[in-house]
């Protein structure tokens, strides 16, 4: 069963990161508004790609020798809240949010939730024996993410 008290599904993931980061939450959710600037400090988003306003498709690679691809389209940005939310769909459907807060010091609390169903074949053909190899792969990218993100905000001070 899954926390939802359905039948438990191998190809849908729930993802919580929390990054902790040396600038104020203006700043921070300035730079996690722009997708276009995450492959600047984000070495696994390979490319982001405009579609309109709203829309983007974007590429992702990990250490395991596939990539992602996404169309993300924005439905709820707040910066009264710090609140990012955005539809997925393609190699991953469902959502990503992200939620931008003071720590109180001066620096932010960044928190990231997905959730998603994989729809790439090859991760459906693994999905049980691959299970822990794509958390540890999401894993690894978001602190590579936290880390570039950090890396980009203490130079910018």
């Amino acid at each position: 069963m899954n926390p939802d008290g359905g039948a438990w599904d191998p190809h849908r993931y729930r993802f919580l990161s929390l990054w902790d980061l040396p600038a104020p939450p203006g700043r921070v959710y300035q730079e996690l508004r722009d997708p276009r600037r995450w492959p600047h400090w984000w070495p696994e988003v390979r490319e982001v790609r405009q579609v309109d306003e709203r829309t983007g498709v974007l590429r992702f690679r990990s250490a395991l020798p596939y990539d992602l691809v996404v169309v993300a389209t924005a439905v709820r940005e707040d910066p009264a809240e710090g609140v990012l939310e955005a539809a997925m769909r393609g190699d991953l459907e469902g959502s990503a949010r992200w939620t931008v807060t003071s720590r109180g010091d001066g620096a932010t609390v960044a928190v990231f939730q997905q959730d998603v169903v994989v729809r790439k074949p090859l991760m459906r053909a693994f999905a049980l024996p691959g299970r822990p190899f794509f958390r540890a792969n999401h894993w690894l990218m978001m602190r590579h993410g936290r880390n570039g993100l950090g890396r980009l905000l203490a130079t910018a001070r």
